[in-house]
């Protein structure tokens, strides 16, 4: 059990059968009563994000847990096959437990998040940024840099990603695995 006030921002909490990650806390002293914290949780299972208020002292479960590295090998019907980088043992992940699975390639070293109580695997997360070769675009016409104009492009992994449109195919690009946007071209 922890405290409400010793939440920190990683910390991982079981509330109503639930695991929640903190993503946001804040101290709050109103006016007059007694101070609280608000606290921003994002659910482990569907990344659903809602605001919870605490009164200071009040008993928390919290859940520990342990981050390590995997590297990603291939798919095998729904779920994906990951390799432990230090015991080389395979492990399945099913697809809605990859954060940015869209961006997954070959090779790619992720972190995987396991509840140590009982080592079942709650999330594995990518990279925020992932370098990826473009493998279909419209051609670019030269001269259109001035605009912020974008246009869908295929990259290696299926994925579409909407870049500016001086971007070509076979070119490597930089992509957000948050939220799928073009960060840069890669030289």
């Amino acid at each position: 059990m922890i405290n409400s006030q010793d939440v920190k921002n990683g910390t991982c909490i079981r509330m109503d059968g639930k695991l929640y990650f903190v993503i946001d806390f804040l101290h709050v002293k109103p006016g007059k009563g007694n101070t609280i914290m608000r606290v921003k949780l994002k659910d482990v299972v569907n990344g659903y994000v809602l605001e919870r208020r605490f009164n200071i002292g009040e008993k928390l479960e919290d859940v520990r847990v342990e981050r390590r590295q995997y590297q990603y090998i291939y798919k095998e019907d729904e779920n994906y096959i990951f390799m432990d980088q230090e015991s080389f043992e395979q492990v399945p992940i099913e697809k809605n437990k990859i954060i940015g699975v869209d961006f997954l390639k070959e090779g790619l070293v992720i972190d995987v998040v396991f509840d140590t109580s009982t080592d079942t695997i709650l999330l594995a997360e990518l990279p925020v940024k992932v370098e990826l070769q473009i493998t279909y675009t419209e051609p670019g016409i030269k001269g259109d840099t001035a605009t912020n104009t974008l246009k869908p492009a295929t990259v290696e992994t299926g994925a579409e990603v909407r870049v500016p449109l001086f971007i070509d195919n076979g070119e490597i690009i930089r992509v957000d695995t948050r939220d799928g946007s073009y960060i840069e071209r890669v030289r």
